[in-house]
C-alpha cells in the first residue's frame, strides 16, 4: 500500500480554511458523506479533503490553497479512468460544472467537467448531431477528450480530440485559461492526450458531425470458434474502409439481467460494427463475418446514433477491476493463440472482457491540428480486463493476464493509449507518447504548475 494511504495529514483548520474559499461543499475524512468512490471500486482513494466544485473558481480556489499548503490535487468526475489518491492530496469532484449548451447551427457543443457524453447525447440527437463519445456514454466527456479518445467510428472521424474546438483549464497556479489552436495552441496542443498532465479541464467545446443514423451493433459467435473468428475478422479488418469501424470482444459474461441467456455462463466472441455508409453498403461489408459461423445472436442493422452505446454494451454500474495491454503492431496467428488462451484459461471467469480494437482509417492520418497523442500508426489495441473480486482473485487474474502480455511482447509496440493505462505508475503513463511528446508535455508542465501541484494521478513530469 502507498504510504500516502497511512495517515491524514489535514487538520480540522486547515479544512475549515479551505471551506471558507470555495462555495462548494469540502468534506474531510470523518464525514460521513466524504465521497470517495468511482467505476472502479478497487481503486483506493483516501484524499486529506474532496471539494465538490461549485464552479471554475472553487477549482482555482483550491488549487491555489494546495500549491500554498504544498499539496497535489486530484480531479474526479465519474471515476472511469481514476487512479490512486493520497492523504497527502485534495479530490475535486466537477460533477456540479453540468453545463451542456448546444449550438445546432455552429454543430458544437459546450460541455462541463461533470458532464457525461449520454447528456450530450440527449441534447446534440434530436439535432441530428452527433457527439463522439466512446464506447459507454456513462463515461465523463471532459476525462474521455483529454485521454484522445478513440470511439465506435474511430476509423471514420479519428480521435474524439481531432474534434475539440476549445479547452478551458485550470493551470497550476491557479489560473483560468482558454487553449485554441490559435489561443494558447501549445496548451491546445498538451491538453488533447495529455490526461491530467497540464491542469484540470473545466469546460470543453467539440464540434459534431451530422450523422443521425449507422449500421452497427455486434454478432456474437460461440466461444468454441474463437480461434476461427478472431483470425478471419484480422484478416477482414485490414480492408475495411473508412467508412467502417470494427472491434472484437472475448467475452465470459456471468448471468445477469443485462446479459441474454445464449450469452452467459460461457465463452462467447463479439464482433463489434458500425458504418456510416448506407445500410445495403455496409451489410456487404460485414457480409463475410457473418457467413463465417452461425451467430448466437445477430444485433447488427441500421440504428439511430442515439443508440451507439449498444454497440459494445459497456457495463453500466462499479465493479472492482484490473486493465492491462497496450497497442499491437500484428496479430499474427501465435498472438490470436495467445490471447485465446488466456480467456480459456482455468480463471477465464474472472476475464470478463478482452477486447482488441481495429485502428487504421482516420485515425491513423495526422489530423488538421495536431495534438499530444501519438502512436496513430498501430493496426490494433488490446485491452485486457480482469474482475479483483477478492486477493487470491486478483493474484490469479494478474498472473495469466500478465502472462499473456508477456507472450504477446513480440507483437506489441510497447506503447499504449492514454485512456487504456489506468495506472499513475511513471514508465506505463509515459508509454503512451514518443520521447519527444513526453519531454514536451513535462516542460510544458513544469512551466504551468512550477509547485507541482498536478503530480497525481496519470501525469508526465520531468
Amino acid at each position: 500500500m502507498n504510504s500516502d494511504f497511512d495517515s491524514n495529514v489535514f487538520s480540522s483548520s486547515d479544512l475549515d480554511e479551505l471551506r471558507r474559499r470555495v462555495r462548494g461543499a469540502v468534506h474531510g475524512p470523518a464525514d460521513p458523506d466524504y465521497p470517495t468512490v468511482g467505476f472502479n471500486v478497487a481503486l483506493e482513494r483516501h484524499p486529506a479533503a474532496v471539494v465538490d466544485a461549485a464552479d471554475a473558481a472553487d477549482i482555482a480556489a483550491t488549487v491555489r490553497f494546495a500549491a500554498a499548503h504544498g499539496m497535489t490535487v486530484g480531479v474526479f468526475a465519474t471515476g472511469h479512468g481514476g487512479t490512486p489518491v493520497g492523504s497527502r492530496s485534495i479530490l475535486v469532484r466537477t460533477t456540479a460544472l453540468d453545463t451542456c449548451d448546444v449550438d445546432p447551427e455552429q454543430r458544437t457543443a459546450r460541455i462541463g467537467a461533470g458532464v457525461r457524453w449520454q447528456s450530450v447525447l440527449d441534447a446534440a440527437v434530436p439535432h441530428g448531431l452527433a457527439p463522439l463519445c466512446g464506447s459507454a456514454p456513462t463515461v465523463g466527456v471532459v476525462g474521455y477528450l483529454s485521454g484522445a479518445g478513440i470511439g465506435p467510428l474511430v476509423r471514420t472521424v479519428g480521435s474524439s480530440a481531432d474534434h475539440i474546438r476549445s479547452m478551458t483549464v485550470v493551470t497550476g497556479d491557479g489560473t483560468l485559461v482558454t487553449a485554441t489552436a490559435d489561443e494558447n495552441p501549445e496548451l491546445f496542443w498538451g491538453l488533447r492526450g495529455g490526461k491530467g498532465t497540464l491542469g484540470i479541464i473545466t469546460e470543453a467545446v467539440i464540434e459534431m458531425p451530422a450523422i443521425a443514423e449507422i449500421y452497427g451493433g455486434a454478432l456474437y459467435f460461440d466461444g468454441a470458434d474463437a480461434v476461427r473468428v478472431l483470425r478471419a475478422w484480422r484478416d477482414w479488418a485490414a480492408g475495411l474502409p473508412d467508412e467502417a469501424s470494427t472491434s472484437l470482444a472475448l467475452l465470459n459474461l456471468p448471468a445477469m439481467p443485462q446479459v441474454p441467456p445464449m450469452l452467459a455462463g460461457k465463452l462467447t466472441v463479439a464482433v463489434r460494427y458500425a458504418s456510416v455508409a448506407d445500410a445495403e453498403t455496409a451489410a456487404a461489408v460485414l457480409g463475410p463475418i457473418r457467413e463465417l459461423a452461425q451467430p448466437l445472436l445477430d444485433a447488427v442493422g441500421p440504428m439511430p446514433y442515439a443508440a451507439v452505446g449498444a454497440i459494445h454494451a459497456d457495463p453500466p454500474g462499479p465493479m472492482p477491476v484490473r486493465e492491462r495491454g497496450g497497442l499491437l503492431a500484428a496479430l499474427p496467428d501465435e498472438a490470436v493463440d495467445v490471447i485465446v488462451g488466456a480467456v480459456t484459461s482455468p480463471v477465464a471467469p474472472l476475464l470478463p472482457v478482452v477486447e482488441i480494437r481495429a485502428l487504421g482509417g482516420v485515425y491513423a492520418r495526422e489530423p488538421r491540428v495536431r495534438s499530444a497523442l501519438c502512436h496513430r500508426d498501430a493496426p490494433f489495441n488490446l485491452n485486457m480486463v480482469g474482475v479483483l473480486a477478492d486477493e487470491q482473485a486478483a493474484a490469479a487474474v494478474t498472473g495469466v493476464v500478465d502472462g499473456a502480455l508477456a507472450a504477446l511482447e513480440p507483437w506489441m509496440t510497447g506503447a499504449t493509449l492514454p485512456n487504456f493505462v489506468a495506472s499513475d505508475d511513471p514508465a506505463r503513463v509515459r508509454a503512451s507518447y514518443d520521447e519527444d511528446t513526453a519531454a514536451w508535455l513535462a516542460a510544458l508542465a513544469d512551466r504551468l504548475d512550477p509547485h507541482g501541484v498536478f503530480r497525481v494521478g496519470q501525469v508526465v513530469r520531468s
